[in-house]
């Protein structure tokens, strides 16, 4: 009896850190200095961010959503920013994340403290597959210091599979919420951004529909 109670134990402890693992593999970085996503962040918020007037904020608020930081870069630059006001901005208020997977040396390089080592081991590590991974090659160049590793980690993500993710990895996607994690979980299996587009686009619209896409992947 106690030998098959111990067996059940160590199954089911093996059962949860297995559920552990899986939701920490592909989520989006979480902010560690107070940044927050541009293309959700409210007015009022954005108002107070560096070097932010209330017809640069009204512009922003117009022109999201952003596809990506080098556009949000753009816009910041045509407003009378100049580059190092932009990346002090990202450094203590918004910022558009970056996909591991799919970013390029434009977008990386806009990540502050990142500069061209980071634009290089970003893209050789690929495939990036969980938090564990960029943790140990990218902590190999900045001694293991976890407090550099989490301040760049928070403006990355690994794109959430649909077909798997958890609720903790659906909630890291900025503005995703309660009801997304509902969503997602209730139109599985995903099979293609036809049918995302279709079925999340039902309530919360297209544009917003467009703006979750960018952190997912059906696999």
């Amino acid at each position: 009896m106690i030998r098959k109670m111990t067996s059940v134990c160590a199954l089911g402890a093996i059962a949860f850190a297995a559920l552990v693992t899986v939701s920490i593999e592909a989520q989006v970085g979480k902010p560690v200095t107070g940044i927050m996503d541009a293309n959700t962040a409210p007015e009022a918020a954005l108002l107070k961010m560096p070097h932010m007037t209330p017809a640069i904020v009204k512009g922003l608020i117009d022109k999201r959503n952003f596809n990506s930081i080098v556009e949000l870069n753009a816009y910041l630059l045509s407003a009378g920013l100049t580059q190092p006001q932009a990346m002090e901005f990202y450094g203590t208020g918004a910022f558009i994340h970056v996909n591991l997977e799919t970013g390029t040396r434009e977008e990386i390089l806009l990540i502050p403290n990142a500069g061209t080592r980071m634009a290089r081991e970003f893209a050789e590590y690929r495939p990036w597959t969980s938090w564990a991974q960029f943790d140990k090659e990218i902590g190999k160049y900045v001694n293991n210091d976890q407090v550099v590793v989490d301040k760049l980690k928070q403006y990355v993500f690994i794109p959430v599979n649909l077909n798997t993710a958890v609720d903790a990895d659906i909630l890291s996607i900025p503005g995703a919420g309660s009801r997304m994690v509902r969503e997602f979980k209730e139109y599985r299996p995903w099979t293609t951004k036809t049918q995302f587009d279709k079925e999340i686009s039902k309530y919360v619209g297209q544009k917003e529909t467009d703006r979750l896409w960018r952190y997912v992947v059906i696999k």
